[in-house]
């Protein structure tokens, strides 16, 4: 069947590939860039962001060699608002968020698909390393590149209009065929990182749209151990950088187990501390093939991107989700997404509330 395809081009070999493919496929295809900064000077360039005028350039060029039309879509307003906005005020809450899964949800398959379904294409077409089975989202077969996190939050009607076409292909796999079709960003590098935080300081990015907060850093017994200068520009499970004037008396490294924004404290004890055997989730999202579970279930679920998978069982009651853990997990933040599995297709998602 020959659809209308809006292909999101980031400017990276991902995106270039994919438009490529749903072309070869002989689908009507446009290729669009995302605009998402107001002053896209201000954001990195080279390897270690998106969303700069070179990307934009490279993706343009990528267009040309497909044979596309191409246009550059302002979405600056919104992704200030629905990501950059929501990053700030989540950290400041002792919340820490996934800024890409919330682009993927808020932009890419909310802002761009709306206004591509009511322009009267019938899919968007991204670069993410993830399959479409019978319409069911599933791992890629390149663990180390697998994006179905941080797609797992979108919903079935959205995965619906969504295509995938580097579904089944490696990185190198990826990267071989943009050499062989002449597409000049084969050997680009991946971006990292938060594409919207230009020196990677997210620290001083926070900083200076918080303001600096005093307050103590604590052991498990409440005993003062150090201070800080904002409960904000720390994460649970977090190592380094913690500034600590008194050291552990069992001379161990400490890490961050809490942060209590009410208090501005952040709490610190050894890594045995961080071992969690439930979680419990929020605002769950179900896309899978299987319906809401509504008897408890035995899964797996990935609890940060390109982290570990734990066998679990849920429980769903309402709009919360109770996972409890087969083996203990360590680093569990809120604010992050749960995305929960049957063998590799994902079933749904939902945002970690809290951990014990």
């Amino acid at each position: 069947m020959r659809l209308r395809v809006l292909a999101a081009m980031s400017g990276g070999v991902d995106s270039a590939v994919a438009a490529a493919r749903a072309a070869e496929a002989g689908h009507d295809v446009t290729g669009v860039h995302l605009a998402l900064s107001a002053n896209p000077q201000s954001h990195r360039t080279g390897a270690r962001g998106c969303c700069t005028i070179e990307d934009s350039r490279d993706a343009r060029r990528a267009a040309d060699v497909i044979g596309i039309p191409f246009y550059i879509w302002d979405m600056a307003e919104r992704f200030q608002r629905d990501v950059v906005e929501d990053f700030v005020s989540e950290y400041a809450a002792g919340r820490t968020p996934n800024p890409c899964l919330r682009c993927n949800e808020k932009i890419k398959f909310e802002a761009v698909l709306d206004r591509a379904l009511a322009l009267g294409f019938d899919a968007v077409a991204t670069g993410h390393h993830a399959r479409l089975v019978d319409g069911a989202l599933s791992r890629s077969p390149d663990e180390g590149k697998d994006q179905s996190y941080v797609l797992g939050v979108l919903t079935r009607e959205q995965l619906g209009h969504a295509m995938f076409p580097l579904g089944d292909s490696t990185k190198a796999q990826v990267r071989e065929e943009a050499a062989r079709r002449g597409l000049m960003v084969a050997d680009k590098p991946d971006s990292h990182d938060i594409c919207f935080i230009a020196d990677g300081d997210t620290r001083g990015f926070l900083e200076r749209r918080l303001g600096t907060a005093p307050g103590p850093i604590v052991d498990a017994s409440g005993e003062v151990v150090g201070s800080h200068e904002g409960a904000y520009g720390f994460t649970v499970g977090q190592r380094k950088g913690l500034h600590i004037d008194r050291p552990a008396p069992d001379g161990r490294p400490r890490y961050v187990l809490s942060i209590e924004p009410v208090s501005n404290t952040v709490t610190v004890g050894p890594r045995s501390a961080l071992e969690v055997t439930s979680v419990e989730t929020v605002r769950p999202v179900w896309n899978g093939p299987v319906a809401e579970p509504y008897e408890p279930l035995a899964c797996t679920v990935q609890l940060r991107a390109h982290g570990e998978v734990y066998g679990c069982r849920i429980q769903v009651s309402g709009e919360e989700v109770h996972v409890a853990l087969d083996t203990p997990a360590t680093g569990v933040a809120a604010g992050q997404a749960a995305v929960f599995y049957l063998e590799d297709t994902v079933i749904g998602s939902a945002t970690i509330a809290r951990a014990v």
